[in-house]
């Protein structure tokens, strides 16, 4: 059975869990060949380590913190606040307390034949 994805038009939820944050699983919320956008759900302490992706890719934090290791920073991204980071930048992320982020990423090379990006 494949995983759902909405239509085009169709309405996304992506207010934060809150109390279900903890029971939650990162999910492809949209899946194309140009695009992808995912929630990444992230317990505290979780980590992913360095890697690149070949297209660009956002960050945005919907709730907790997470911390973001790319070019040389440190960053806390916080509930409100989006990182953007060229296709290529090698990057980490760090749950400093449970939290659930929106990853928009574009698909290229590798990345659209379904292997990068995953979390």
């Amino acid at each position: 059975m494949s995983l759902y994805h909405p239509a085009s038009g169709e309405l996304i939820d992506i207010r934060p869990l809150g109390d279900r944050l903890t029971d939650s699983a990162s999910i492809a919320l949209v899946r194309t060949e140009d695009f992808e956008v995912m929630r990444l759900v992230l317990p505290k302490g979780k980590s992913i380590p360095e890697h690149t992706v070949e297209g660009e890719l956002t960050l945005q934090c919907l709730e907790g913190i997470v911390e973001v290791q790319a070019q040389g920073k440190n960053q806390q991204l916080q509930p409100g606040q989006l990182i953007y980071l060229q296709g290529k930048t090698p990057y980490a992320i760090n749950a400093l307390d449970n939290a659930s982020v929106l990853m928009t990423m574009l698909r290229k090379g590798d990345d659209s034949k379904g292997n990068g990006g995953s979390m």
